[in-house]
C-alpha cells in the first residue's frame, strides 16, 4: 500500500470520481455496442455506400440519355447496324477487321 502512495502517476486513481470516469471512457471506446471503432467502421461504411450510389446514379444518367436516343427512328437504326450488323434490302455490308482488333486464339 506504501507504493501506491508514493507513485504519483497513480495518484489521481486515488479520487473516485477519475477512477470511475477512467473506466466508463474505457467501456465506451472498447466494450460497448455502440463503440468508437464500430462507428468508424460504420462511418466508412456509410462513405462507401454513398461512392457507390453517385456511381450508380452516372450509370442511370448515362442509361437515360441511351434510351432517349433509341427512342428515336434514326438512334435505333444506327444502334441495330452497329451491334447487330443488320441491313436493308437493297444493301450490302462489309466487316472490315484490322489485325490489332482481332483476337488471336493460342495454341495448347
Amino acid at each position: 500500500m506504501a507504493k501506491f502512495n508514493k507513485n504519483k502517476y497513480l495518484k489521481p486513481f486515488k479520487n473516485w470520481y477519475i477512477l470511475i470516469l477512467v473506466i466508463f471512457g474505457a467501456w465506451m471506446i472498447f466494450f460497448d455496442t455502440n463503440s468508437w471503432f464500430i462507428h468508424n467502421e460504420l462511418n466508412n461504411d456509410i462513405n462507401d455506400l454513398e461512392a457507390e450510389k453517385k456511381y450508380y446514379e452516372r450509370e442511370i444518367e448515362k442509361d437515360k440519355k441511351a434510351i432517349k436516343k433509341l427512342s428515336t427512328e434514326e438512334g435505333l437504326e444506327k444502334f441495330a447496324r452497329e451491334e447487330y450488323y443488320m441491313k436493308r434490302d437493297n444493301e450490302e455490308i462489309f466487316i472490315i477487321e484490322y489485325e490489332d482488333s482481332l483476337k488471336v486464339k493460342q495454341n495448347d
